[in-house]
């Protein structure tokens, strides 16, 4: 495509997080396994959580001092114990970020109700149950790093995407909440939006996105996903990563109940 931008560089090792404990959910793949690598090469030790058990075994084996629980975020009871598990093991929990997603693209007349819900227990209840069983941990050792892995749709819509869009607009709003609340105790928490990323989930849209829009497949990244974007490419899964990794340091200490876009400008319209 003439005047794509190249990507950047994946992020180098570091130390700064070194003694760390961090939970990522949705660490099997995409926007999550980038982040749990990113956190492990800062000298966190990341525990990946995720629904396919396997797949996170597989990543925490490539990564130092990682291991892998198997976790549905749609439970409450499931959020509860995979906190409990990771205080009993590591004796802290210092980072928690949200990630886990996934994606429904129908009409709202037309959309499943269970669907639905089940799409708002994993994108909104679960990170809020996460979050809940979090932060008496970091309350007492009066440090914490909450990130949620937002969306662009945290700020505005799209048509066929009711539940996701409802979800990410909530997880902002659960974000700027906690964070008011969390900030006396030196617990931070934001909220990365990006835009498309280029993760399996995203090769899923563009598929339903050119069965909704009467496109064809190959036209839908341009026509659709780019359009508004004044950088056209797709974000790459360790730039968001990068951001994740800054708001987990040091020097994000002042930075709470944001919403921080990796949009390409699309928002700037």
């Amino acid at each position: 495509m003439s005047g794509v931008v190249a990507s950047p560089a994946a992020t180098q090792t570091s130390t700064e997080l070194a003694g760390r404990v961090a939970i990522v959910t949705g660490g099997a793949s995409g926007i999550g396994r980038a982040i749990a690598e990113d956190l492990a090469g800062a000298g966190a030790t990341v525990v990946i959580a995720d629904i396919d058990g396997a797949g996170a075994a597989a990543v925490a084996s490539s990564l130092p001092d990682a291991w892998a629980l198997t976790t549905d975020v749609s439970r409450p009871d499931a959020c509860a114990a995979l906190v409990a598990a990771v205080v009993a093991k590591q004796g802290r929990l210092d980072i928690l970020v949200n990630d886990a997603g996934l994606q429904h693209v129908s009409p709202l007349h037309e959309f499943p109700v269970e669907r639905f819900e089940h799409l708002l227990r994993v994108l909104l209840l679960g990170p809020a149950m996460l979050i809940r069983a979090a932060l008496p941990v970091m309350y007492e050792a009066g440090w914490g790093r909450i990130v949620n892995i937002g969306s662009i749709n945290s700020h505005i819509a799209h048509p066929n995407k009711s539940a996701y869009v409802a979800a990410k607009h909530g997880l902002l709003g659960l974000t700027k909440t906690v964070a008011l609340e969390a900030g006396p105790h030196g617990v931070t928490v934001n909220c990365v939006c990006p835009a498309f990323v280029r993760t399996p989930l995203v090769e899923k849209q563009i598929a339903d996105l050119a069965r909704t829009e009467g496109l064809a497949i190959e036209d839908v990244p341009a026509r659709v996903m780019l359009a508004p974007s004044a950088i056209k490419r797709l974000i790459e899964p360790a730039e968001v990563a990068a951001y994740v990794r800054f708001l987990c340091g040091p020097a994000s200490a002042s930075i709470t109940g944001t919403s921080q876009l990796i949009d390409g400008g699309w928002t700037a319209r």
